[in-house]
């Protein structure tokens, strides 16, 4: 076949497909890839990333194939070209797994049945929209923010939305005005307003029940995502169990395995904590410095060159220390009753460490990291990133020292 025939053939295979799943999926999983050629019964096919490839193959296997064979012929082989690193633009050939398929015969219709997706309720309180919110000076832009969003949803700069205050000034309000306003102008938008909290145990259910696909699957059907109350005190202890609990769960080996090297560090990380914590005299320094260690060893295995290494590796050393540390600090109370280890207080004395002190401490671990974040060149996510590094993360800092501050005064 000719060469332009690949490309044909293959936008044939992207009709079929586009009437067999959701818009927004075939959009994601479909669009991106790209066909490269036709040759001895087998299609030769592009994809992004090696998550993308192993995605597809978990989850449209069987679709692609019985689209092939319909479009092509049975026996068509799919073979993908895998980006692995887009800096060099390497990249490599891996095969379709091979599977038990329905005979082309047997799929009669162009459209596959699929499961219709339910009806949802966004769970809005229609109360609180922009008609009834009170407009000051200290949130005029806000609300001139939101309802941009809310006139235009996903067309604007501001996408993710974060909305940051004190406890009462109307985030929650402008939060449903938001999605009570897209859900009037555009009805077939599918809106869902939820609380961090509840975000969090649906995630922890899924990963018990091994539902992990179906709460990925689920959340991937909604068009506007609100999140509610994410000032969650054990936020950023739960961020770096994400990022690191494969190495504490039953994928440990397969995770192992293929990052022998974080596998080490995790392990070498635990020991040397025990160790601090047990320690005659721990410093705070002393007590951070695994964890520190060990989120520098997560990010730095993900670099592409030598250069890109050291910076991750800076990055997640003072991110990880500040992430230890600011919630030792958020503890402070709660281990003193307890009689827990927090490197802020005295395992002697009990006398704990001034807040001054342990504003100084947290500022300058933040202060390293966004000096290396800043030498990041992130294109995916970044506008979620900023919003951590330069909002979420002070702001959840401001929090923490400012429980400190009033803990003194009461005092």
């Amino acid at each position: 076949m000719s060469e332009i025939d690949h490309v044909g053939l293959w936008n044939r295979c992207l009709e079929i497909i586009r009437d067999n799943v959701p818009e927004q999926t075939y959009k994601t999983w479909f669009l991106p890839i790209i066909p490269l050629k036709y040759e001895d019964k087998t299609l030769v096919v592009q994809v992004p990333s090696q998550f993308f490839y192993e995605f597809l193959e978990d989850k449209f296997v069987d679709l692609l194939r019985k689209t092939l064979y319909k479009v092509i012929g049975e026996g068509t082989k799919l073979m993908y070209n895998v980006m692995v690193d887009k800096s060099s633009r390497k990249t490599v050939d891996l095969e379709s797994t091979q599977r038990t398929i329905i005979p082309q015969k047997q799929v009669m219709d162009k459209r596959i049945p699929q499961i219709p997706v339910p009806e949802l309720d966004p769970h809005l309180n229609p109360e609180y929209n922009f008609e009834t919110f009170i407009e000051g000076y200290s949130n005029k832009l806000s609300r001139s923010v939101a309802e941009a969003v809310a006139l235009n949803p996903a067309k604007t700069i501001f996408n993710p939305l974060f909305l940051y205050g004190a406890s009462g000034v109307g985030k929650t309000h402008l939060a449903n005005a938001i999605g009570t306003k897209i859900k009037e102008l555009y009805p077939e938008k599918r809106v869902l307003y939820v609380s961090a909290h509840l975000f969090q145990v649906q995630y922890t259910d899924s990963v018990r029940n091994n539902t992990t696909n179906d709460f990925i699957n689920f959340y991937q059907t909604i068009d506007i995502l609100i999140i509610d109350d994410i000032q969650d005190s054990g936020f950023f202890k739960k961020l770096l169990c994400r990022i690191i609990k494969p190495f504490f769960s039953h994928q440990r080996k397969k995770a192992a395995d293929k990052y022998p090297d974080m596998d080490k560090a995790v392990s070498d990380m635990m020991k040397m904590q025990y160790d601090a914590e047990h320690s005659e005299k721990p410093s705070v320094d002393m007590s951070a410095h695994p964890t520190a260690l060990m989120l520098a060893a997560v990010l730095s295995a993900e670099a592409h060159d030598e250069i890109q290494k050291r910076v991750l590796y800076e990055f997640g050393y003072h991110i990880g220390r500040w992430i230890y540390l600011v919630d030792a600090a958020d503890d402070i109370e709660k281990d003193i009753k307890s009689n827990g280890f927090n490197p802020f207080v005295n395992k002697k004395t009990g006398e704990v460490k001034s807040s001054d002190f342990i504003k100084a401490v947290l500022n300058q671990s933040l202060a390293r990291a966004y000096d290396a974040y800043n030498l990041l060149n992130f294109t995916d996510f970044k506008g979620i990133l900023d919003n951590m590094m330069l909002l979420g993360f002070p702001a959840s800092q401001n929090r923490v020292t400012s429980k400190l501050d009033t803990e003194v005064n009461n005092e």
